[in-house]
């Protein structure tokens, strides 16, 4: 019998380093395959450490060297994205502040990673065991939510990721009816990515990354295999499409 264990991609995140914390309390027999840019942060439960670039050649790299490891995968999360950059581009309010290398950015990094993920894991992951596939998603990507309008690119970068997950959901239906997809929006988090816009949230709505890691753990394991995606926020309720 192999080791089981999950993966935790974009590992040096604070959502993901609560993440594994929140895994080696709760299930310490359980392996951690945890993937960054940076070197391992963590050394509780890490079955193996890959450092990544993201590039479409590395991510195929790390799929192949996963399936190597002869573990059971039960479980992987994805914790890629991004809001802002760098130098202080923030997300559009009004259609003059579009920018095709800002928005460009967006999509590459929440929509087409997370899928580039999907593919290279996919030899690694069908089998027997269920397994729960998790990518952050958020609830401004629910089209039909959209009250306030703005943030064209980070809203539409995250309904496309949506649209990608439902359409794996109808393939793996059919190809892997072992895993299970799931879409989380974690709220408002106290990261670097929501910093420029937390002066208006409520201190109660402000969540640390500890709870969520909390709350994701729990929403993971109350997922059952049935062939669909789910879309849900941290109290695992359902978010409209």
């Amino acid at each position: 019998m192999t080791d089981k264990a999950i993966m935790v991609i974009g590992a040096s995140s604070e959502i993901a380093k609560a993440f594994i914390t929140e895994q080696a309390n709760r299930n310490p027999d359980l392996k951690v395959i945890s993937i960054s840019k940076k070197p391992s942060g963590h050394d509780q439960n890490i079955a193996a450490h890959f450092q990544c670039d993201y590039s479409p050649s590395q991510i195929s790299q790390v799929g192949k060297s996963i399936k190597e490891l002869n573990l059971t995968i039960v479980g992987v999360t994805i914790f890629n994205g991004v809001l802002h950059r760098e130098d202080g581009k923030l997300p559009e309010k009004k259609l003059e502040e579009i920018d095709l290398d800002y928005s460009m950015m967006l999509f590459n990094i929440n929509t087409m990673l997370p899928m580039l993920w999907l593919q290279a894991l996919l030899p690694a992951l069908k089998g027997k065991h269920s397994c729960v596939v998790t990518a952050l998603s958020a609830r401004v990507g629910s089209i039909s939510d959209n009250q306030l309008g703005g943030w064209y690119s980070y809203r539409s970068s995250k309904a496309a990721l949506n649209m990608m997950f439902k359409s794996a959901a109808v393939e793996l239906a059919r190809r892997a009816k072992n895993i299970k997809l799931v879409l989380f929006h974690p709220g408002t988090t106290d990261t670097p990515l929501s910093k420029p816009f937390q002066a208006n949230v409520p201190s109660h709505k402000l969540f640390s990354p500890t709870f969520v890691a909390a709350q994701l753990t729990d929403i993971i394991a109350s997922q059952k295999v049935d062939g669909t995606v789910s879309y849900v926020d941290w109290q695992n309720k359902l978010i409209d499409w």
